[in-house]
């Protein structure tokens, strides 16, 4: 653009012959060039104004010279705008008039001018508001967002509260009562040694329960005042919850073939002594009264397998206890977490196996 105005300028026969030299103008366009990237987002005032400077001293400089109060007017107010093109004008208009120029031409020129920075200031402008517009409305767009999410947090944060306010009137009181008469039975000191053991057996699961739940209680609270996170089980801790298992009246038996169960890795372990958790439970709902045999077993470069098994009932299954089948849905969610397999269901020989594979890190 600035070698057209250059070209127009030297072939227009009405230019002055003491115009400045082709090699001046091509320096100032260069020069405006170079500064245009530079300024036009830092200093859109001063390119402006540079830019119109240059347009006066050489006839190339004018495309740049347009440009720049257009960018002038997108970027600043209308009065910082006007203020610039109206300077300019002025100062055009006291050169020519120094120069000697009159007449309609000097009119002319000076209309021509006008009319173009009001069309540059005008069409910035518009340019400026519709961006302002569009950053009021994703700015809006953001605000509604995050109301939004806000509004979510706080019914989920309803919800937690409700649920942990119906588990500890309901669960908590029941559990209660339970472990309380457990105690009784077991400090009568009259009954035959099988059912103490049965009533201490019942009052410590209830023990557990409870911690188990006021933990749960506080996680759905998000308490702060609520304690760390009691110790997870892992493998190291499955005899114990045999020896509870054989305490509540079922025969269970452990085949354990692990080397150095600490090995293990705590999160494996931890999956592991939940899944023969859930067998056992369910063992005792479904087929109670029946062995239960668990087998766990290291396989070096490989994983972990636990296999769970009982009879199935001979009479048919009994009265189911309450539940929806979600413990076998959990077990598969925590065996799919590690990238293991589960299997579950009736097997040739008359019993019912649990299977689970999880993976060991090499």
């Amino acid at each position: 653009m600035a070698g057209f105005f250059i070209v127009v300028t030297r072939t227009d026969p009405s230019v002055r012959q003491d115009a400045p030299p082709l090699w001046f103008e091509t320096a100032v366009c260069a020069l405006l060039a170079a500064l245009t990237p530079t300024l036009r987002r830092r200093a859109p005032v001063a390119l402006a104004v540079t830019c119109q400077a240059g347009s006066i001293v050489a006839a190339g400089g004018v495309g740049f010279s347009a440009a720049a109060v257009l960018n002038l007017a997108v970027r600043r107010s209308w009065r910082v705008s006007i203020t610039v093109a109206s300077v300019h004008l002025l100062l055009i208009a006291v050169i020519w008039t120094l120069a000697g120029e009159s007449g309609r031409d000097y009119w002319e020129g000076l209309v021509t001018i006008a009319l173009l920075h009001t069309t540059l200031v005008t069409v910035g402008l518009l340019v400026r508001s519709q961006r302002q517009l569009l950053l009021a409305a994703q700015e809006r767009a953001r605000q509604a967002e995050e109301r939004q999410r806000l509004r979510i947090e706080e019914a989920r944060h309803h919800e937690r509260e409700r649920l942990a306010r119906e588990m500890h009137d309901v669960l908590a009181h029941r559990i209660s009562l339970l472990a309380l008469h457990a105690g009784a039975l077991e400090y009568r000191g009259n009954l035959p040694e099988e059912e103490m053991r049965l009533a201490r057996a019942i009052r410590q699961c209830a023990h557990d329960a409870l911690e188990d739940l006021r933990e749960v209680i506080g996680m759905l609270r998000d308490d702060p005042a609520h304690g760390g996170e009691r110790p997870q089980p892992t493998l190291t801790d499955l005899p114990d919850l045999i020896e509870q298992s054989r305490q509540a009246g079922t025969r269970v038996t452990l085949e354990e073939r692990v080397p150095d169960p600490p090995s293990i890795p705590a999160r494996i372990g931890r999956h592991a002594y939940r899944i023969v958790q859930e067998a056992l439970t369910n063992a005792r709902k479904h087929a109670p009264g029946a062995p239960v045999r668990v087998t766990v077993t290291e396989i070096p470069g490989d994983g972990l397998t636990i296999e769970v098994a009982n009879p199935l009932p001979a009479g048919g299954a009994p009265a189911a206890l309450p539940g929806a089948g979600a413990g076998l849905i959990g077990l598969r969610e925590r065996v799919d977490i590690v990238g293991g397999r589960l299997e579950h269901g009736p097997t040739p020989e008359g019993d019912f196996r649990l299977y689970a594979w999880l993976p060991l890190p090499q």
